[in-house]
This record gives C-alpha cells, structure tokens and sequence, in this order.
C-alpha cells in the first residue's frame, strides 16, 4: 500500500521533503509575481537575488544529493531508467496535453516554438533535452528537465564505468570550468538555425532510443554501451548547446554534484574534509561567475536581472540546503512533508494555473488593484494549485510510481526464467542434470525506482532511510 503524501517523513530526511517543498512554492510564487506588486520594495528583489534561479537551485542540491544514491542502492541500471520514465513522462504529458486542450491560444502555457513547430518538438521533448538542442520547452519550467536529464546521464554512465564514487572529482572539474570557460564558449553551437536544429534533434532521439533500448536488454555489454552513449551526449549538448552563458550549465552541474558530495560524506563514503574543501570551491565558484561574466555572453532568462540574481540566489539555495541538512534529525512540520511530496506536481502545474487565471480575470476586470484583491488572488491561486497537484499526485504521480515498480519485478521475472532455459539447455547438451536455479530477488515495494519512497542505504550505519524524491 501507498502511503499518503501528508504521512510525516522519517526525522531524517524529512528535511529534504521539507526542501522541496520550499523550493516548489517559491518558484511558483515567483512566477506569480502578482503579490509582489503590493509588497513595499519587493519589485527591486530581484536585483537582490532571483527566487525563481533560488527555488531551481535547492531543487539540483536535493537530486545530487538522492538520485545517485538510488541508482546505487539498487545496482540495476535498467531498473533505474524504468523507474524514471515511468515516475517523470506521464505528468509531463498530462500537463502539456492540458495546457494545449483546456487553455486558450491567447492564455496559453504553451511556447509558441511548439505550436509553430509541433513535431520537432514532440521529437526533442522525448528527449526531455529540448532545452540543449534549440527547442523552446512547450512549458517554460520543462527546461530543467533538460538539465536534470543530463544528470542522469551522466550518474548512470559513471555507474557502469565504475567512477560513480568520484563525485568531488565531477563537482569541481565542472566548477573550475564553469571559472575558467565560462565566457570562452558560447551557447547553441549546434543548433544555429532551424536545419541545424532539426538534425540535431533527430540525432538526440536516435541515440537517445538506441541507448535505452541497449540499456533494457538487461545485457552487462549493451547495459554499459548505452549508458556510457547516454553520458557522452549529455556531456556533449550541456557543454556546446546550453540555453544560455556556458557557466550557468557548468554551475549546474557542479551543484548536483555537490549535493551527491554531501551525501557521500554524511555517509562516510569519503573524506568529510575533503568534500567540505570541495563544496566551498563550488560555492565560491557559484558566487563568483556573475559578476566575472556580467558583461560577457547574454545571460537571458537564467540570471534575470543582474549578476547578483545569480550569486545571491546561489548562495541562497546553498544556506538552506545546509539549514536542512543541519536540522535533518528533527521532526519537520507536517505541511511541509506533504508540500515535498507533491512538489514535482507543483512545480509543473503552477504556470497552467497561472496563465488560466489571467484568462479568468481578463473576463471579469483583470488583476484587483487594491491589497486585500491581490491578496485573496493569492489565496485563491495556492488553493487551486495544491488541489490540482494533489489531484495530479493521486492520479498520475502513483500510478506512474506503481507501473513502474511493477514493470520491474516482471523485468526480474523474465530475466529468472531466460536464465532457467539457458542453464536447462546447458545441462541437456552437456548430459548433467539441471541444477535448481536461484530465482532472483524481487524488488522490494520500497524500492529505488520509486522516487517517492527511496530507501537510501547508510554506508556508515547500516540503517536505511526514506525519502520522497522530486
């Protein structure tokens, strides 16, 4: 059975549900903006630091820190991807799917790069690499899907190659990049124009597919092939094609690092005072490559506003990840717990909301220009957007979770009984009799591909702890 999302988390990593969902309603807030227009000053936050760049930060520390971890605990590649595929595809679908259906063309959430130009899209959005390959994200928030799939590239290609424990290397190599090449390379230097981008995307989706394909074969060779092919192209497109200056991808990368850095030291998997060394140098470097490239590639989106959006916002998620991580043995209001739990819903339904309320009231007067109007807006916009992320959760969420852990228990199966033929007809052709064969384990129902309940296992203590995962 399911537990339910408000459940309190374990005193240990209630802390990261409590993260995440901080990080969820920030970002939502943020894009909002709505509030803030009453709010004395509050129009000049983000030259102070950028919430929406804050929100998105907490959230690359809270998956360096876990998503390794649940590749590892389990040792399955495959079952790693199947669990993704499974926990991350149907929402996104779903919301894309509602935004083009329920909203109208004027109000809608979707890029207009994606109705002009469907099928491409549809092509890169496979990928979930839309954003590194020239293609605007049919919802603005997808494009760190882009980067969190890179991540997993990249975690599941040093698992294979068994260089999965050099996390402090990875951090800081990318960090020290991010300093030195930051406003050397410039972005979108694959996809120049709309041809480009097109052979760029059918090249993603080939080895994209290829390499999964190779990955659930189950196969120890085609296994390391196609992930090692995973890695390789995500390495390529965030380093030559990224959305925006080349620090800014670099810096993400070093951030999800980091976070698996702090997971290994917690754990006493390395030196914690080599990966406090480590996380400084990151952090540093965070703080630094805005004003060093203030005046060098256009920034865009990503710092919105001045350097100090970026360095302030970084540094922001930093304090907080630490805040959590130095309370993670208390108990976290429950609201919070739940809040995490849903975050992934949150944070992919609250632009639909917004552009569907903007529609609403461009019917009956537009936005209330008194305080206590903007206020109940305010209201009135949490409200439906926890509904509708609860909704999501229960309906799509779960399911999502549940075909997943289901598909590779059957995986599992298949593979005993394949394995059962091939030693029988071993033993018939040699003339011995067939020897009894292990069936392998099950996956537990707590298992590592269910983001939502990982159990990451203590490489000091032995204890195992459960963590919702975004």
């Amino acid at each position: 059975m399911v537990s339910r999302p408000a459940a309190a988390a374990a005193p240990r990593l209630g802390w990261l549900d409590a993260l995440r969902g901080v990080a969820a309603l920030t970002v939502a807030v943020y894009h909002l903006a709505l509030p803030f227009y009453w709010v004395p000053h509050a129009r000049h936050l983000p030259s102070y630091g950028d919430e929406g760049i804050f929100g998105v930060l907490l959230f690359f520390l809270v998956s360096g820190y876990i998503v390794p971890a649940s590749l590892e605990r389990r040792g399955d590649v495959r079952a790693f991807w199947i669990g993704r595929i499974c926990r991350i595809y149907p929402l996104i679908i779903a919301v894309v799917l509602a935004g083009l259906v329920l909203l109208p063309r004027a109000h809608s959430t979707i890029s207009d790069y994606t109705f002009a130009h469907p099928l491409l899209s549809a092509a890169a959005h496979l990928t979930l690499l839309q954003d590194l390959l020239g293609v605007s994200s049919a919802i603005n928030v997808l494009w760190t899907l882009s980067y969190e799939m890179v991540f997993y590239f990249l975690v599941s290609a040093l698992f294979v190659l068994g260089w999965h424990r050099r996390s402090t290397l990875f951090a800081l190599l990318f960090a020290v990049a991010a300093l030195a090449l930051g406003s050397v390379t410039a972005p979108r230097l694959l996809s120049t124009d709309q041809a480009s981008t097109r052979g760029l995307v059918l090249a993603a989706v080939l080895v994209f597919l290829v390499a999964l394909g190779c990955i659930l074969t189950g196969s120890t060779v085609l296994v390391r092939a196609g992930a090692v092919a995973l890695g390789l192209l995500g390495l390529v497109v965030v380093t030559t094609n990224g959305r925006n200056a080349l620090f800014g991808s670099l810096m993400i990368l070093a951030t999800m690092f980091s976070g698996t850095v702090v997971y290994r030291a917690q754990h006493r998997q390395i030196s914690r005072a080599w990966a406090a060394v480590s996380c400084a140098v990151v952090v540093l470097a965070g703080f630094l490559v805005g004003p060093l490239y203030a005046h060098g590639p256009a920034l865009g989106r990503l710092l919105s506003g001045t350097w100090m959006g970026w360095s302030f916002a970084y540094v922001a998620a930093w304090a907080v990840f630490a805040l959590g991580l130095a309370l993670r043995h208390r108990t976290f209001p429950r609201v919070l717990t739940w809040l995490g739990g849903i975050s992934f819903s949150v944070y992919l339904i609250h632009e639909p909301v917004i552009h569907g309320m903007n529609a609403l009231l461009a019917k009956h007067g537009g936005v209330p220009r008194t305080a206590p109007g903007r206020i109940l807006l305010l209201v009135a916009f949490t409200a439906a957007l926890l509904l509708l992320s609860q909704l999501a959760y229960r309906l799509l969420e779960l399911p999502g979770q549940r075909l997943g852990r289901r598909l590779v228990r059957g995986v599992g199966r298949l593979d005993a009984r394949l394995d059962a033929r091939r030693e029988a007809g071993r033993s018939a052709r040699s003339g011995r009799p067939a020897a009894a064969g292990a069936a392998l384990p099950s996956p537990r129902e707590d298992s590592a591909d269910d983001p939502d309940a990982v159990a990451a296992a203590g490489a000091a203590d032995g204890d195992q702890e459960r963590v919702r995962l975004r």
